[in-house]
C-alpha cells in the first residue's frame, strides 16, 4: 500500500466536492500549503487548483484531487484534513501529528517536519 501525504475525512472530500461542482470556474481539487504566519508561526493554505502545479506531491482521496505544495510536504506528513461545522463556525480543520502547538486564537501552528525515520519503522511493523 502506496504512503499517502495526506488524507481526507468523509465530511472534507464531500465540502471539497461541493465547492467544486458550485465553482464558476473550473477546478479540478484543492492545493494545500503552509505559510509563515500568526505568533505560532506557520498557518494552513488551501485554494482552488484549476490545473496542476509543476512539482506539486498529488493524492487523490475518496474522488478529491489535493495537491501540496514541496515546502509543505515534511510538514504535513500523516495529516488528516476534515471539515467540520458548528453553530458559530464551519471550515476546514487539520489533525496533523506534525502539529507542536498552537496560538490561543486557532489562527496559526507550530509545525515540525516529519520524522521520516519514526513513519518508515512504523510502516515495517504494520
Amino acid at each position: 500500500m502506496a504512503f499517502k501525504i495526506m488524507s481526507l475525512s468523509d465530511a472534507a472530500a464531500a465540502r471539497i466536492n461541493e465547492i467544486i461542482e458550485d465553482s464558476d470556474k473550473p477546478v479540478i481539487g484543492v492545493r494545500v500549503g503552509v505559510k509563515n504566519a500568526g505568533c505560532a508561526g506557520m498557518a494552513y493554505t488551501l485554494d482552488y487548483v484549476s490545473e496542476p502545479v509543476a512539482g506539486d506531491d498529488h493524492v487523490s482521496d475518496k474522488g478529491v484531487e489535493v495537491y501540496v505544495e514541496p515546502k509543505a510536504t515534511m510538514f504535513l506528513l500523516g495529516t488528516v484534513m476534515d471539515f467540520e461545522e458548528s453553530k458559530m463556525s464551519a471550515g476546514f480543520t487539520f489533525r496533523n501529528p506534525n502539529q507542536t502547538g498552537e496560538c490561543g486564537c486557532g489562527e496559526s501552528v507550530q509545525l515540525k517536519p516529519a520524522d521520516l525515520k519514526a513513519i518508515a519503522e512504523a510502516r515495517a511493523t504494520a
